[in-house]
């Protein structure tokens, strides 16, 4: 049976076509909602191709797109797009003319992004309500993460990944805290024939896991934490650690900033769940059996991501604190 979008009309299968190529190719998949000018019909003209016309709406909506471009090099930036948007369009006539732009494969992935555009304009529009933190609310969430803040410390790690069974895991943790040193640790790995590989990293407090970070930051220079993987064990040595604090006034912005977004995500997070309570949700076929235990995919992301993750950009924020 034929979806009913196979039986769109020639216009209309083509405008459709054109917004989703656009955005795919330009990398301008993203909710186009409270976007005024990007409703009104373009009212300039900046190339013909054959009998079509691209506009300075067109151009102007990937400019706008583009983080951090200057002023100084919007002339050459939008040259640059329009000369890929003539490209796109001669594609797309192509396209239009072989009847790809037809095919069961193309009609449906058209449908896909445009029901992800649509309905992240609508989450994205819902966001705009949450209201912005309070000095207060900022200042309460400084004071209750020193470890963020106040505490903030740069650390250096060894991390050992160790090939290993399950039964193997015991016996390597009490060989870990027995020795003096890693490299007595390592020593024993290598005359047990146990493989294993070393690597070093360089981690702020904010770009460690949630979870994880309140463990790190009591941790002191030469200690451990010993993890037991799927793929065998962890072994994550604190070289060595610096600090470099932050205070209130420079870490406003990025706290501000990561609250705002958390409000955010509580309030799409909310309006999902409670459309899901109020729909008649039926799963058909092969989703019947277990359809209605299924977890539910969560709006948010997930607890062990880093604060960085989830908005807390402190370097951002501090503009060169380094």
């Amino acid at each position: 049976m034929k979806h009913a979008f196979f039986e769109a009309g020639a216009t209309a299968v083509r405008r459709t076509a054109k917004l989703v190529i656009s955005a795919l190719a330009l990398g301008a998949l993203v909710a186009c909602g409270g976007d005024d000018e990007a409703e009104k019909p373009a009212s300039q003209v900046a190339a013909k191709v054959n009998k079509e016309e691209l506009s300075v709406h067109q151009v102007n909506y990937v400019l706008q797109r583009q983080p951090g471009l200057q002023p100084e090099e919007a002339p050459a930036a939008s040259r640059h797009v329009l000369e890929r948007l003539i490209d796109q369009e001669l594609a797309l006539q192509r396209a239009e003319e072989t009847k790809i732009d037809r095919s069961p494969r193309v009609m449906q992935a058209m449908e896909a992004a445009r029901r992800e555009i649509i309905s992240r304009a609508y989450l994205e529009k819902l966001s705009e309500e949450a209201t912005k933190p309070t000095t207060e609310e900022i200042r309460t969430y400084y004071d209750a993460n020193p470890a963020l803040f106040k505490e903030r410390r740069i650390f250096s790690f060894q991390e050992i990944a160790i090939e290993a069974k399950p039964e193997q895991a015991e016996p390597l943790r009490k060989q870990l805290e027995s020795a003096k040193t890693v490299n007595e640790f390592l020593e024993h790995l290598k005359a047990n024939d146990i493989r294993f590989a070393g690597s070093q990293a360089v981690r702020a407090a904010e770009q460690l896991p949630l979870n994880r970070l309140p463990i790190v930051a009591k941790m002191k220079d030469g200690e451990s934490m010993f993890n037991v993987l799927p793929s065998g064990v962890q072994v994550v040595v604190l070289a060595s650690s610096r600090s470099q604090p932050v205070d209130l006034e420079r870490a406003t912005p990025a706290i501000e900033q990561f609250l705002l977004n958390e409000r955010k995500r509580k309030l799409i997070e909310e309006d999902v769940k409670a459309m899901r309570a109020g729909a008649k949700i039926e799963y058909v076929g092969a989703f019947a059996k277990d359809g209605a235990s299924a977890p539910q995919a969560p709006a948010a992301a997930p607890a062990a991501q880093t604060p960085a993750s989830a908005g807390l950009d402190i370097e951002k924020g501090l503009r060169g604190l380094k």
